[in-house]
C-alpha cells in the first residue's frame, strides 16, 4: 500500500509547492484559471490545490477579482525576516515612557500568521490590570493593535467565524470593517473590552524603512482608568511614540549597513 499511495502523495507537495511558486514568483496577481494554465493542470485539481494551501495561510484570495497572493503565514515569516533583533532594546525606553505618563502596561507587538505575538513591555504603575503580554497570542479581530495591523494591512483576517471572546468582542465581519475604517482616519486602533471583560486597550502602528507596518506599540488597562475622555489623548501619545521608533528603526539599519 506504502508503494502505491506513496508517489501520489509525492505529487500532490510537488504540485503545491510548483503553484505556491508561480504565485509568489509571477509579477502580477493570477487567477486559479491562470495558475490551471501555467501548471498544466485541470482547473478542478488546481482549485484544490489552492484550496489547502490556503487552508494553511500560505496563499489568499482577494474577495474583488479572485486573485491570489502571498498569504499571512508567508507575510508574517517575511515581516519577522526583516525585524531586527535588536527592536525591543530599541524601543525600551519608549515603552516605559509611555507606562510612566499614564501608569499603564505598554508593549510592542508583531503580527504572525496566528495572531499578534508581543515581544517587549514594560509595566504601569498600578498592580491591578498589570498583565504579563509577553509570549501571549492574542486574535486580531479582538486587540487593538491587531485591529491595527488589519487596518494598515500588516496583517489578513483568516476566513472562517470570528470567535467571541467578550460580549463585546466584533464576531460580524461588516462590523470589523467599518471599525477598521475609523481605524485608519484616527491612526490608532482601539479595543473595549473586547478580548477581556473590563479591558481596554489602544494601538499604533510603527513602519520600516519602506513604509510598511512592521510592528506596533500599545497600551491597556482597566476601563476603570482607560475612560472614553482618555481615548483621544493616549492614541496621540502612542502615534508620536510609534513615529519616533519609526525614525529610530531607520537610524538604527542605515548604522547596521555602514
Amino acid at each position: 500500500m506504502d508503494t502505491l499511495t506513496a508517489p501520489t502523495g509525492t505529487q500532490a507537495i510537488d504540485r503545491a509547492a510548483r503553484i505556491l511558486t508561480y504565485v509568489l514568483e509571477g509579477e502580477g496577481r493570477m487567477t486559479v484559471g491562470a495558475l490551471s494554465e501555467a501548471a498544466n493542470l485541470p482547473k478542478s485539481t488546481t482549485s484544490r490545490l489552492v484550496g489547502a494551501l490556503e487552508r494553511q495561510g500560505l496563499l489568499r484570495r482577494d474577495l474583488d477579482d479572485g486573485s491570489l497572493q502571498a498569504g499571512p503565514a508567508i507575510d508574517a515569516y517575511a515581516r519577522r525576516a526583516r525585524l531586527d533583533p535588536d527592536m525591543p532594546n530599541i524601543a525600551r525606553d519608549l515603552l516605559e515612557s509611555i507606562a510612566i505618563v499614564t501608569g499603564e502596561t505598554a508593549t510592542l507587538s508583531i503580527p504572525t500568521s496566528k495572531g499578534v505575538d508581543q515581544i517587549a513591555q514594560a509595566e504601569g504603575a498600578y498592580l491591578l490590570g498589570s498583565t504579563n503580554w509577553i509570549g501571549r497570542t492574542v486574535p486580531f479581530h479582538a486587540s487593538a493593535i491587531g485591529k491595527t495591523f488589519l487596518a494598515f494591512g500588516a496583517a489578513t483576517l483568516p476566513p472562517g467565524p470570528l470567535e467571541a471572546l467578550t460580549p463585546q468582542t466584533l464576531t460580524v465581519r461588516g462590523d470589523l470593517v467599518r471599525d477598521l475604517e475609523k481605524t485608519r482616519q484616527r491612526g490608532w486602533g482601539i479595543s473595549i473590552e473586547e478580548i477581556e471583560p473590563g479591558l481596554v486597550a489602544i494601538g499604533a502602528p510603527v513602519r520600516g524603512p519602506d513604509l510598511r507596518v512592521i510592528t506596533g506599540i500599545a497600551l491597556a488597562g482597566p476601563s476603570m482608568r482607560i475612560t472614553p475622555d482618555r481615548y483621544e489623548q493616549i492614541g496621540e501619545l502612542l502615534i508620536r511614540s510609534a513615529a519616533e521608533l519609526t525614525v529610530r528603526l531607520s537610524h538604527h539599519l542605515k548604522e547596521g549597513a555602514a
